[in-house]
């Protein structure tokens, strides 16, 4: 009898034990609990951090990676920003809530603050940002804090979070399409999960 013994038949996959496929968007009510612990912990930078992530509907790498100069030229922070995506190379901007203004001015007055151009610097290097696995990490215990089933949910939760809101309350494809900073409004179709329901709902509220 011939055994065979190849280790790639052998090995195991690299998701088991995970749910692969998109992550689904955070729901408002899921927004304001992290809010709300991330206050009551006095976490001034992972609070900074959440807000400027669902405002800014930004990739990780983006989002880690931003610099004082991107939102705060001037010494204080802008009500928009804009930078050049690493993925595509296309610029996209932002917007920047009160809220995010607010948590981001207590965040850089307060002692977690380092020394460093990069809004949100990274623990081991001073002159280098908050690392993507980092960041996936910061969100996996802010869901898991709020009773959330961490798995479900990653970074992209809180890229589409806002955006989902966006496309529900007006339907509006090419507006998203451009927040998002994709280049084909298919790709936006299918980041946002869109099927032929979402789209016969929209219809049926147009009367001509």
């Amino acid at each position: 009898m011939l055994f065979v013994t190849n280790d790639k038949l052998s090995r195991e996959p690299w998701n088991k034990g995970r749910l692969i496929g998109q992550k689904p968007p955070l729901k408002p009510k899921h927004v304001w609990a992290i809010r709300t612990r991330l206050q009551m912990d006095d976490k001034k930078r992972d609070l900074a951090l959440f807000n400027l992530a669902i405002d800014s509907k930004l990739r990780g790498c983006d989002l880690v990676g931003l610099t004082l100069g991107d939102i705060a030229p001037h010494g204080f922070v802008e009500k928009r920003g804009t930078i050049r995506q690493r993925k595509t190379g296309r610029p996209v901007t932002f917007e920047i809530s009160e809220l995010s203004r607010s948590a981001i001015d207590q965040y850089l007055k307060s002692k977690e603050r380092k020394a460093s151009k990069f809004l949100f610097p990274g623990r081991v290097k001073y002159d280098g940002p908050l690392s993507t696995r980092q960041y996936a990490r910061l969100v996996s215990s802010w869901v898991k804090n709020i009773g959330l089933n961490s798995s479900l949910y990653g970074t992209h939760s809180l890229r589409r979070t806002k955006a989902s809101l966006i496309y529900r309350k007006t339907g509006n494809l090419r507006a998203v399409q451009l927040l998002l900073g994709h280049s084909k409004i298919e790709s936006t179709v299918k980041y946002l999960g869109i099927e032929v329901d979402d789209a016969i709902e929209i219809a049926e509220k147009i009367e001509i």
